[in-house]
């Protein structure tokens, strides 16, 4: 595959359910196709090869760009990959017919409300839940409904003028308990209004009742030996635990309706559009607008809309906004939704813009990384109140164990990215003992007096792994060199990640997933390393001094230019005799065969 384009696109792709579409070079839709995993599924189809199958792989060959649309589940996948093809009839996918539906559970809107399937909703006021991509699902809540809440299966007119005047009488469904006879008044309008209420919130979603009742008439069965009984409650609940009751790709809204959702950063502003009929999403597309005078995002969505219905031939009297706009049109509804189908369907257009901003934003900053240093720097400056860009960031580190081989290390990061041949390690001089303030006063003190006496620029900013002890000790060494206000300094605490500020008690709290966080962070994490690293070859070539040391004669110098002259102690014990003697003299040398013979 030598389509660089197409491969940006595949690496672009997340790990999430959605819609995926192929288009060949004349940018034609030639396949649509759903996924759990966008990333997995589309990325399978140009690694693996397709020897058993020769429709998929020509129709692999021919693809040349790909486009995806994020859903929340697989389900709501399933659901608009089919309306999709239905619109589209791709080359490559089987044809669907356009009466191939899926079924909703109405709710009658008339005296003693009938609930029963139905693959074709009207606009006759009555309640419509679903779509069920299961019909076996759906069966399976109406039957639990019916046994939880019984109520009319009959046609019957069930006026209050019928019901007094006794025009009707109790059928079967009554006789076997499937039915109360609302038609000959043993059940009233407020006890039959109770149960649809209770129906309602079943199919909206609210089934934490219905469940517990299930697992109880499950226990009581089991507990009276009636296995049989237990097992098939025990179907019906692992089916009600799995249950969707809503899917956002197709609503209850039977007319026509245009989603647009609007996310923007400082030059570009990303746009989603999903276009509705019949209930059901037939369009999602989503592009981006460079900004040129400071535009506002109203302004911005204002001339999208107007384009995008352009562009796709749209008449829908509805669209939905995420705010207000100016706009004004007797003919057309601008709803801004705060709950409800209409609320959750832009929350899945704003889902697909966000991700297509964070999709651009890293294809642009791939080819121009000078772009992403910049935006990074400056986010830095404006999280960390700084007035100039963190160009050049320092950062200190203490390391010792017990008090022993004290060293630190001070690691240079030069536009966020680290600067290793800038990395300095500090073997601690003047502190005895585990003392990490007084140690950070040296290193901090020794690294900038050479800084000033060498006549060398200072860093933009100065990092302090530690909290207020520790920062307050770097700033009494940069007050005695003069530089203290010249130059940022801010401690980072290990527990809770709060940065610490000169004379200021508060800590700062950072966004745990902000990237000026991360650079800390990573400059931090870097400091330890390098003072780690560091601090082990010190401690173990101290402790193969001290190994020398104990034999007679040899003191730590001595110890010190073996180890020097050899490298290591292995090769001093299989040293000629000689060799130690130019080294050591006789006297010494016949004391160090000695030792380790």
């Amino acid at each position: 595959m030598d389509n660089s384009q197409l491969k940006n696109e595949l690496n672009s792709l997340p790990d999430t359910p959605g819609v995926y579409k192929f288009f060949d070079k004349e940018n034609t839709l030639i396949y649509i196709g759903k996924a759990k995993n966008l990333k997995k599924r589309v990325t399978s189809y140009f690694t693996k090869n397709h020897y058993e199958n020769r429709k998929t792989a020509v129709m692999v060959s021919k693809v040349e760009h790909l486009e995806f649309t994020l859903v929340d589940s697989e389900i709501d996948a399933l659901l608009l990959e089919n309306s999709l093809i239905k619109k589209y009839q791709p080359k490559f996918n089987i044809n669907l017919k356009d009466d191939k539906t899926y079924p909703f559970i109405c709710i009658k809107k008339e005296p003693f409300p009938r609930v029963f399937p139905t693959r074709n909703p009207i606009k006759d006021g009555s309640d419509y839940f679903g779509p069920y991509a299961s019909v076996s699902m759906m069966r399976t809540i109406i039957e639990l409904i019916r046994q939880l809440y019984p109520t009319r299966t009959c046609n019957l007119l069930l006026s209050e003028q019928h019901i007094k005047a006794l025009k009707y009488k109790t059928c079967l469904e009554y006789q076997i308990g499937n039915c109360k006879a609302p038609c000959v008044g043993y059940q009233t309008t407020e006890e039959y209004d109770v149960y649809i209420k209770q129906i309602k919130n079943i199919l909206r979603g609210n089934i934490k009742e219905v469940i517990n009742h299930i697992k109880g008439l499950m226990q009581q069965a089991a507990g009276e030996l009636k296995f049989e009984q237990a097992a098939d409650f025990k179907k019906k609940l692992d089916v009600l635990e799995n249950y969707q009751s809503k899917s956002t790709i197709v609503t209850g809204i039977l007319h026509d309706v245009d989603v647009f959702s609007i996310v923007s950063e400082d030059k570009f502003a990303f746009i989603n559009y999903l276009k509705l009929s019949n209930g059901m999403i037939i369009q999602s597309f989503t592009f981006d607008m460079k900004k040129r005078m400071e535009e506002t995002d109203a302004e911005l969505l204002e001339l999208a809309i107007g384009e995008v219905r352009e562009r796709f031939k749209s008449l829908s009297k509805e669209i939905i906004i995420p705010f207000e706009l100016e706009l004004e049109d007797t003919h057309i509804t601008f709803t801004v939704p705060k709950s409800g189908d209409k609320k959750k369907l832009l929350e899945l257009s704003i889902k697909n813009a966000l991700y297509f901003k964070k999709d651009r934003i890293a294809q642009y900053e791939k080819l121009n990384p000078e772009i992403k240093t910049e935006r990074i720097l400056n986010k830095m400056q404006s999280d960390l109140r700084l007035k100039t860009l963190p160009k050049h960031i320092e950062c200190f580190d203490n390391s010792n164990i017990q008090g022993t081989n004290a060293v630190s290390a001070c690691v240079v990061f030069k536009d966020a990215k680290p600067s290793k041949k800038d990395y300095r390690h500090f073997n601690v001089k003047t502190v005895v003992g585990p003392d990490d303030f007084a140690t950070m006063r040296e290193v901090v003190y020794r690294r900038y007096k050479r800084v000033v006496d060498e006549g060398e620029e200072l860093p933009d900013l100065i990092v302090i792994d530690g909290g207020k002890g520790q920062l307050n000790a770097a700033i009494e060494s940069m007050q005695s060199l003069g530089i203290y206000g010249k130059v940022p300094v801010i401690g980072i605490a290990k527990r809770l990640e709060e940065l610490y500020y000169p004379d200021d008690e508060l800590p700062l709290y950072l966004d745990k997933k902000s990237e000026t966080l991360r650079v800390i962070q990573h400059i931090r994490d870097e400091a330890h390393r390098f003072g780690i690293t560091h601090h082990r070859k010190r401690r173990s070539k101290n402790m193969l001094v001290t190994e020398l040391e104990e034999i007679k004669g040899i003191g730590q110098a001595t110890a010190t230019l073996l180890l020097n002259t050899f490298k290591s102690v292995k090769k001093i014990k299989e040293a000629d005799i000689q060799e130690l003697i130019a080294i050591v003299g006789e006297s010494k040398a016949t004391e160090i065969k000695k030792h380790f013979e």
